[in-house]
Formats: structure tokens, sequence, C-alpha cells
């Protein structure tokens, strides 16, 4: 083959390659666009508030002038306006639940708040003065969130490899993975204490316990707190 032909050759062939990566680049835009857009609603609709709270809030706080004339999604069939709607609370339910019985969950947790309202109107009706009263709270909402913010961790350890070695790194969580991995050590210490009782009732022992910032969850984060502590060193692979 003579020198023009090969020449001839090669350039076709670069020709096709960058015609080939035009149409795959093109196509590859085209279809991030479709994912992008494959919504229901524009971008424009903004999410629904359904809660009474936040309503409320917006309400004092005049933002609910900018939002008279903003289009707004339609809400889930989950969504209720109803006060009795918690969101942690369903959340939680959520973790309970096992194989898609969520009725059997739901009655777990529901028995789990009736065991907590005895045993503090038990120590409610014992206690001698008004103070004493006053200082017990027998609202099991009251207890669970406040025993799952007292469970919530701010640190966690991530593995990051280096040099062939993986060190245990300290990370800040968000908000809504603390709340997950403070719900699911309260489940799992549900689940782990003695065989012969319950799980409603030891559930309602570890919230009355994290409610107070004691207990087995409380201790869990405080030794993972401990353990970001004594790997402070290696805090600056996170970025690099």
């Amino acid at each position: 083959m003579s020198g023009g032909r090969r020449l001839a050759v090669g350039l076709s062939q670069c020709w096709l390659s960058l015609n080939t990566q035009v149409l795959l680049s093109r196509a590859n835009r085209q279809s991030a666009v479709i994912l992008r857009n494959y919504s229901q609603y524009p971008p424009t609709f903004v999410k629904p508030i359904y809660q009474p709270a936040q309503q409320k809030d917006l309400i004092e706080t005049g933002e609910v002038k900018n939002l008279e004339f903003t289009p707004v999604r339609a809400a889930y069939n989950s969504h209720t306006s109803s006060v009795f709607h918690d969101p942690l609370l369903r959340k939680f339910i959520n973790h309970v639940m096992k194989t898609g019985r969520k009725d059997l969950a739901r009655n777990l947790v529901e028995q789990t708040f009736e065991t907590i309202k005895r045993i503090q109107l038990q120590k409610f009706n014992e206690a001698e003065t008004e103070e004493e009263k006053a200082n017990i709270e027998c609202n099991p909402l009251v207890i669970f969130h406040q025993a799952v913010e007292n469970g919530r961790p701010v640190l966690q350890l991530i593995p990051i490899k280096r040099g062939g070695i993986k060190y245990q790194v300290p990370v800040p969580i968000t908000e809504k993975r603390s709340h997950f991995i403070s719900m699911r050590w309260y489940k799992q210490a549900g689940k782990e204490k003695e065989r012969t009782v319950h799980f409603p009732e030891k559930l309602a022992r570890e919230l009355l316990a994290g409610a107070k910032n004691e207990g087995r969850v409380v201790k869990q984060k405080h030794d993972l707190h401990r353990q970001c502590e004594a790997n402070r060193a290696y805090a600056h692979y996170r970025w690099s």
C-alpha cells in the first residue's frame, strides 16, 4: 500500500472515530436531559407543606405571601394534616417493620407507648409533692423525641484507604442520618436484652432511660464519640 493511500485510510478512520464520539456525546446529553426532565412536575413546582405546625410558622413569618401564586405539587397519600401525625414516629415504625408487616410494627410501637404511659403514671401517682409530679413527663411522644435526640451522634467513622492501609476517619453526619442511627440503636437495644421480656417492654425501658440521658444507646453514642476523638489524627484524610 502506498503512502498516500495509507494517509487517506488513516484520515478516514480518524473522521469516523470523531463522528462516533460526537454522536455518543450527543446521545449522552439527550439521555441526561431526558433523565433530568423525567418528572411529573416541572422544576417550578414546590413540595407541599401539609403539617399544621409548618403552616403556622409560614403564616407568622409572612412567607406564605411569597407562595400565594407558586404552583404546588400534589401531596402523597401518606401525607396527612392530622395533629396526631408525627413524621419521626412514622419513620421509627418503618424501621421496626419487617417483611412489610406494618400493622404489626404499629401495634408494637403502640404497646411500647402504652407501657411508657403506665410506668410514668405510676410514678406520678406515687409522687408525694407537687414539685415531683411536675417533673414527671407522662406524654410518651415527648419521651420518644427526647430519647431519640439524646441518642443522636454528631460524628461517625468511615474507612478510607491510603497507601494500602485503611484508616477510620471521623466525619460529621447529617441530621437525617443521625436520627436514623439513633432509632436503629433503640431498635437493636429493644431486641438484644432478656429473651423472657417482650419487645415493647424492653423498648419502653430503653426510651425512658434515653430520655434521662442514660442507658445503652446513650453509652453507645459516647463510645462512638470517644473513638472519633481517638482517631482525630486521621481527620485530614477526609479531604485528601
